[in-house]
């Protein structure tokens, strides 16, 4: 069985969002998307006091593309723009 790592990144509409609120919300839409699988998160500085949060995940390929969940997460209140910033395959 082949298996995906997706990161997404998703950038708040300004610094004064709650990313550790904010990420609560996106892993739980990615435990309903991916599945309750392996999930790394951290919070990166972008500029002036701004932060993106990215999440790495573990899904299965024959899932399909991650985007739908990148639009899903983008149209969180809070949430100015959420991306997929990298697809590696992995075997296991």
């Amino acid at each position: 069985m082949a298996f995906v790592i997706v990161t997404l990144k998703v950038m708040p509409t300004s610094p004064e969002i709650d990313l550790d609120a904010m990420e609560v919300k996106v892993k739980e839409e990615i435990k309903s998307f991916a599945g309750d699988r392996k999930m790394e998160s951290k919070i990166e500085p972008v500029a002036f006091g701004l932060n993106s949060l990215n999440v790495t995940f573990l899904m299965d390929e024959s899932q399909g593309s991650p985007d739908p969940l990148a639009e899903k997460v983008a149209k969180f209140e809070g949430v100015n723009s959420a991306e997929i910033t990298d697809v590696s395959r992995a075997l296991g």
